[in-house]
């Protein structure tokens, strides 16, 4: 680097002694060549800007794939639960009308005892009943839940995946960069 600036110095001497025009343009060829070794460098920034962007949004992607498989395999959960408490609501609804049945025969036959047993029975099963039904209406509202978030992370995933196009960005400016150098080492190989 030391020899090119004595170079340029001395050719700078030299042109200026033949009419001044040639040194001119040297001088400008080394504020043009200045001027895009900072582009260069402006540019390198600028693409590590842009892969830390890139490496960030992959994260949030990545995060975001995670939440969606959480909250889906949640949902998948939440409906084996609600399938449980829907079957558990019919063999209540069974043993309901089972002990009804039971209920009004021993009426029939006039043993009141067993008809309260059947009607104790009948209200044991109704609260059982009635929390069946309560564990299924929250399940169904935690379902609900779940698959809205999963929504949510699927279109954030899907708002995402314009990465790969970032990506093929910062691979051309990256493209571009070494051009210019190259371009920048060819220009001064000329001088």
């Amino acid at each position: 680097m030391l020899h090119l600036s004595f170079i340029l110095l001395g050719s700078l001497l030299a042109f200026s002694q033949n009419g001044g025009t040639p040194a001119a343009d040297t001088a400008n060829d080394v504020k043009d060549l200045h001027q895009d070794r900072r582009d260069i460098r402006r540019d390198r920034r600028d693409i590590r800007s842009d892969r830390r962007d890139v490496r960030r949004d992959q994260r949030d992607l990545n995060q975001d794939r995670a939440d969606r498989n959480r909250d889906l395999r949640d949902a998948r959960k939440d409906q084996r639960d609600l399938n449980a408490d829907k079957r558990d609501i019919r063999h209540e609804d069974a043993d309901i009308a089972k002990d009804r049945r039971e209920m009004r025969e021993d009426l029939k036959e006039g043993d009141k005892a067993d008809a309260a047993k059947e009607r104790a029975d009948i209200t044991r099963d109704r609260k059982d009943l009635n929390k069946d039904r309560r564990d299924a209406n929250s399940d169904r509202r935690d379902l609900r839940r779940d698959v809205r978030d999963a929504r949510t992370d699927q279109r954030d995933i899907n708002l995402r995946r314009d990465i790969h196009r970032d990506r093929k960005d910062v691979r051309a400016d990256r493209r571009d960069v070494r051009r210019d150098k190259r371009d920048v080492k060819h220009d001064r190989g000329e001088r």
